[in-house]
């Protein structure tokens, strides 16, 4: 009867199978492929999320007007910057819109917003989602004329300077003894992040309701 001799163990591609030298080399080189790899979708993904990137405006779009509105190419509502309109009627420069940026995120992190609310997905939902918060309608269908002020941004600063004194349906907001300039740079950062294209996120918000059924 004819025996089959078993060889040594056949050499694979580059190297032998048996020899933990060429694993060790494969994993290696893997891992460099890999670092490569997130190298290039941490700077594409930098290239969206960072301010004055495709996504997120510079931190002084808060000197025009955001809207939002249904793009049909997408099929989602997206953020449409406008013309100028500068919050509270005053032109900031870059460095002053990044100065309220600042102040308005250490007032949220202070007051723990995130709690009760959420930001781009992260936080709360004991109380309104604020990712898209500056664009809601009820500001000037229900808090203007509640509070009496005669623009969006400074019924927002009285609602966040004096929320006790303003009824809120089931739920009400405490007193969080907000400084007019800490309501102020609170609403400079309400209206940044509104600007934001968040790819449709959150569902279902929209400032009126678009007729789906004609396209422009």
């Amino acid at each position: 009867m004819d025996t089959i001799s078993v060889g040594p163990p056949r050499a694979g591609v580059g190297g032998d199978l048996a020899d933990p030298r060429f694993w060790a080399a494969g994993a290696i080189s893997t891992t460099i492929v890999m670092l490569i790899v997130l190298a290039f979708l941490t700077v594409d993904s930098l290239s969206v999320i960072t301010a004055g990137g495709r996504n997120v405006p510079a931190y002084d779009v808060i000197n025009r007007h955001i809207g939002y509105e249904f793009n049909w190419a997408r099929h989602r509502d997206v953020p449409v910057i406008g013309g100028l309109e500068p919050l509270f009627g005053q032109t900031v420069t870059e460095a002053e819109a990044a100065a309220l940026m600042e102040k308005g995120k250490l007032v949220i992190q202070s007051r723990a917003c995130m709690d009760c609310h959420t930001f781009f997905g992260n936080g709360a939902y004991y109380a309104p989602d604020l990712t898209k918060s500056w664009l809601d309608p009820a500001w000037e269908n229900i808090w203007m004329p509640m509070t009496g002020k005669a623009t969006r941004e400074a019924a927002m600063v009285e609602f966040l300077m004096h929320p006790d004194q303003y009824p809120t349906w089931n739920r009400r907001m405490p007193n969080l003894h907000l400084t007019e300039e800490e309501a102020r740079a609170t609403v400079a950062y309400l209206k940044w992040v509104s600007s934001v294209d968040t790819n449709g996120f959150p569902a279902n918000f929209r400032t009126t309701k678009p007729d789906h059924a004609k396209q422009p």
